[in-house]
């Protein structure tokens, strides 16, 4: 029998479609619970898929895991894993259908204790210092006073990153104290109800109605700068032993805060050592993102974050022992891995569509592996649409402020190649 694995999404994010169809690949039955029109539909890896609704999120997952009685539950985005925590205290105690989801759940993830490490950014700095892990210093900061403080102490330039966010939305590098303060009001103010009714109607995303009513204020960390190049590693687990990973260097960004979308393989053994001491700590199972700074004179990695979910490399298949997919699913089966093919020789890979989508005109589409899903045409089309739709309000307000414009949209090389005119090798 085949395990069954069920992905837990409460975005429209494309690399969740991407992990789908490696787990599937490496011999898994694949089920999600996602909100409608998620990606995840255009692929062929999905068996069933479930509908989240962002205003009784827990009551989805409930719904989906009954159908589906998976072996574990893939968490793919930070509040998703937020919502697994929280229907794990709801369903404690349940006699005996809470105690079973409690128990999928603790299998999914790792042990109830955790829980509360993960979420906090501070308490997981404070524990990974615990283990020998070389972090940055790292504090809650709850109040004006608090920030003042920390400003008067650690100095400038400084990071501020709220608990529960992820993909660089809630981290803010400030350099003054007039930007300190407004950062640190915009980070702890819940959502204005008018972004969230926004966010509902036209990107039919619920999940801001309720931390917007309930006016919940986000717990905020200041952290120390460290000077450096980005890197980030990503790992599956099970029970707090690391079973494979693949670690990268940044090299470009969709934003300077926001998610890689062009990624370097490395091998660092002090990141190594940092992900299998957190694994081990935590007793960690499934798969998690650490995120890293490489320190620009010594090339010393600090460890800044994890992801208490799988990333948006969890996908790639590099080799032995940098199979994710191939390995949970051999620790799922009691099988040996079996570890697919490599998808490339190069160690650049260009992150699709999130490289093609920031600059369809990127020399890293040529230059590095382009991660295009070429096997499922119907997701590829999905993205191309998306990018039209995103570009089409710049296109109508550039014809409108010239009317000199008379040469026609000209597709770069790439854009051709996503278009299936004439796929690279």
């Amino acid at each position: 029998m085949k395990p069954t694995v069920l992905i837990a999404a409460t975005d429209r994010w494309f690399p969740t479609a991407r992990l789908a169809m490696a787990l599937a690949n490496a011999g898994c039955v694949v089920d999600a619970v996602c909100p409608a029109g998620h990606p995840i539909g255009k692929t062929r890896a999905v068996r069933r898929i479930h509908g989240y609704n962002g205003i009784m999120p827990l009551a989805s997952f409930v719904q989906a895991i009954r159908t589906t009685n998976p072996e574990v539950v893939i968490p793919a985005d930070d509040l998703a894993t937020r919502h697994l925590h929280q229907l794990y205290n709801q369903e404690r105690g349940h006699r005996q259908a809470g105690n079973q989801i409690c128990g999928l759940i603790e299998r999914s993830l790792g042990p109830a204790e955790s829980f509360g490490v993960v979420y906090s950014r501070a308490a997981l700095m404070q524990l990974a210092e615990e283990e020998g892990v070389r972090v940055p210093k790292t504090e809650v900061v709850r109040n004006a006073s608090d920030l003042q403080d920390w400003i008067r102490r650690v100095g400038f330039p400084t990071v501020l990153k709220a608990n529960g966010t992820s993909g660089g939305d809630g981290v803010r590098v400030v350099n003054t104290v007039e930007e300190a303060e407004r950062a640190f009001r915009k980070l702890q103010a819940p959502p204005l109800l008018a972004r969230a009714v926004k966010r509902a109607l036209v990107d039919r995303d619920l999940t801001l109605i309720r931390p917007s009513l309930s006016r919940h204020q986000s717990t905020i960390n200041a952290q120390a700068f460290v000077a450096g190049r980005e890197a980030t590693s990503t790992i599956v687990c099970w029970n707090g032993v690391v079973l494979a990973s693949l670690h990268f260097e940044v090299l470009q960004k969709v934003r300077p805060t926001g998610h890689a979308t062009v990624v370097r393989l490395i091998e660092h053994p002090e990141m190594s050592a940092a992900a299998e001491k957190i694994a081990r700590r935590l007793k960690l199972s499934g798969l998690h993102g650490l995120d890293f700074m490489l320190e620009a004179n010594t090339g010393s990695a600090y460890l800044i974050e994890m992801n208490p979910r799988v990333t948006q490399v969890g996908h790639l298949a590099l080799g032995p022992g940098r199979d994710l997919p191939a390995a949970l699913y051999a620790a799922l089966t009691g099988k040996n891995v079996q570890p697919t093919p490599k998808v490339t020789e190069s160690d650049t890979i260009a992150l699709f569509p999130q490289e093609w989508m920031r600059d369809s005109a990127s020399p890293f589409l040529l230059s590095a592996y382009h991660d295009v899903p070429w096997e499922e045409p119907a997701l590829v089309s999905a993205c191309v649409s998306k990018r039209r739709q995103q570009r089409a309000p710049s296109s109508r307000k550039n014809r409108l402020q010239t009317r000199s414009a008379t040469v026609p949209y000209k597709h770069t090389v790439t854009e051709s190649l996503v278009a299936g005119l004439a796929p690279r090798k």
